[in-house]
């Protein structure tokens, strides 16, 4: 079993996760911490309960998941994995932040792990599954761990609603494809951690997110 923690970080009030087994090796999912305050935060979680940060692992490329990565990084020497067909973003993640009023501050430049066609990544004793979710950006994923029915959605799938796609690289076909064909039948027992926003699960998501419901019941096409 894993364990799984949850700050809440940057303006965009994003979801970044600690995730741990009894190693004590951490992956730290989407890291949105952003300057000194929510740097210590994080780093005091990891120092209270003896963590060993391993990698940055990234479900997509927007910055508000990727500004504390070159903090983890550098403090801790992980591994940054992102697919590649999301590195475009890395590139423009200063100007889509200002855009957003945000700085973005220092981001990572270049991927030390390529997720892309990639099935499963290691974290101590555990593998967490890699599964493609693009819609709302070309190289999305999620991590899935099967034993905990746990799954990291990003910014795919969140509690009620689905991700935008009305940025660049954005695709309301992929999206629902990603979730209709990838992630429900996974189970409604499947409990559901979005990069935005309060946990859920399948079983909710199928019976009251508006996106699932119109398809299912034919009031709207995605293909």
């Amino acid at each position: 079993m894993i364990n799984i923690a949850r700050l809440v970080f940057n303006p965009l009030q994003e979801n970044t996760y600690i995730v741990w087994d009894e190693t004590l090796s951490a992956a730290v999912i989407d890291a949105g911490n952003s300057g000194e305050r929510e740097n210590r935060a994080l780093e005091n979680f990891i120092a209270e309960r003896g963590l060993q940060p391993i990698l940055a692992l990234n479900t997509h490329g927007h910055f508000d998941h990727t500004m504390g990565v070159e903090f983890l990084r550098r403090r801790y020497g992980v591994r940054f994995a992102l697919s590649s067909r999301d590195a475009f973003l890395l590139k423009t993640a200063g100007v889509s932040a200002e855009l957003f009023g945000v700085r973005a501050g220092d981001m990572p430049e270049a991927v030390d792990i390529d997720l892309d066609g990639r099935t499963s990544i290691e974290l101590g004793n555990t593998s967490l599954e890699i599964i493609a979710t693009p819609g709302h950006t070309p190289g999305h994923v999620a991590f899935y761990h099967a034993a905990s029915k746990a799954l990291f959605t990003g910014d795919t799938l969140f509690r009620e609603s689905i991700g935008r796609t009305d940025l660049p690289g954005g695709d309301y076909t992929w999206i629902m494809r990603s979730i209709l064909d990838k992630i429900m039948p996974l189970g409604e027992e499947v409990k559901i951690y979005p990069g935005h926003g309060e946990e859920s699960d399948l079983g909710h998501e199928a019976l009251y997110n508006p996106f699932i419901v119109e398809v299912v019941n034919n009031e709207v096409r995605y293909e």
